[in-house]
């Protein structure tokens, strides 16, 4: 069958708001060694890609320059050295950049089937969140069955996906929200305790609940003010992971906490790790993780869907910020 010359993608007209995000025609791009091509369904976003459109979030070397960090679609053509995924197979991948279009080439290693049980929609929702969660929370943090955790954020993408997983491997949970419809949200995802940020001190609400012990793990995607304050609440040994910094950066510290609690202080980005690094996270997905979507047992949250056209509409969405889970494009 005869791929079509040209694909469509949402590019970044100039670094600004929504409406920096217009459609434009690009050459269908060949998959090389290692690589597939793959007609979209469905493209997830991320905070990443409202960086990228202010211009603060530049693409990796190499990687297209328009974005789109995560899709699910079908595999149309295959590069030399790939036996999987075959083409004609449903896939969710994980992409440097590229995924607002109607085709985007992705890392063979960095494509998991689809289960049967999830929708495209679903699949697209995937990828980046579910990669990010496992490697902070699970392979940096060691988090374990019996261990308390907290993940600020609760309702985002980042944060559904976390609740669940979290919960489904044995710890106690809490999230933070700031309305009461998504606190509501984290607790029907299992979260066991759901603080509303705006009205409580959530330091003071997990020394209550945990009689003063503190929680073992934090996922922090807040930054700024709230470092200092998380690692009031962690308990001795525990481990605080960083993966964004919503407000800023730049914490003061008091490292007489750290040293007395011997407390680890981590944190990662996805985006620029090496595909070796990248495989491993995705191979720990394939066997401790697609089961469990496949049993629909978790399941990536679905706040809203948006055609690719209406790529702007979707990140004015995210910006105001009242969704619960994921924002996904159609294709």
């Amino acid at each position: 069958m005869a791929h079509p010359k040209t694909l469509t993608a949402i590019v970044i007209d100039k670094p600004g708001g929504p409406e920096a995000l217009v459609p434009a025609e690009k050459p269908m791009p060949r998959p090389l060694a290692g690589q597939v091509l793959i007609e979209v369904a469905a493209a997830g976003i991320n905070r990443p890609d409202v960086l990228q459109r202010l211009g603060f979030y530049p693409p990796p070397a190499g990687a297209p320059d328009w974005p789109g960090l995560e899709v699910a679609g079908r595999v149309i053509a295959v590069g030399s050295a790939v036996a999987l995924p075959k083409v004609g197979t449903r896939v969710m991948a994980l992409l440097p950049g590229g995924g607002y279009a109607t085709h985007a080439v992705a890392e063979a290693p960095l494509c998991l089937a689809i289960p049967d049980a999830l929708t495209d929609i679903e699949a697209a929702g995937v990828p980046e969140t579910f990669f990010t969660v496992w490697v902070n929370v699970f392979m940096r943090a060691g988090l374990k069955a019996g261990e308390s955790f907290l993940v600020h954020g609760g309702a985002s993408g980042i944060g559904t996906t976390a609740i669940q997983l979290a919960k489904h491997f044995g710890a106690r949970v809490f999230a933070t929200a700031g309305t009461d419809e998504k606190c509501a949200a984290c607790r029907k995802l299992g979260a066991d305790v759901a603080i509303h940020y705006k009205t409580q001190d959530f330091a003071e609400i997990v020394k209550t609940e945990t009689a003063g012990k503190g929680v073992d793990v934090i996922l922090d995607m807040v930054g700024g003010l709230y470092i200092p304050k998380n690692i009031e609440c962690l308990a001795e040994r525990g481990r605080h992971t960083s993966i964004a910094f919503l407000k800023g950066a730049k914490a003061e510290v008091d490292f007489n906490a750290v040293m007395r609690k011997r407390l680890t202080l981590t944190g990662s980005t996805l985006r620029p790790r090496t595909l070796e690094g990248k495989t491993q996270i995705a191979d720990e997905l394939r066997a401790h993780v697609l089961p469990l979507l496949a049993a629909r047992r978790v399941v990536p949250v679905i706040d809203s869907t948006f055609p690719l056209a209406r790529a702007a509409d979707a990140h004015a969405k995210m910006e105001a910020d009242t969704h619960i889970g994921k924002i996904v494009l159609t294709v």
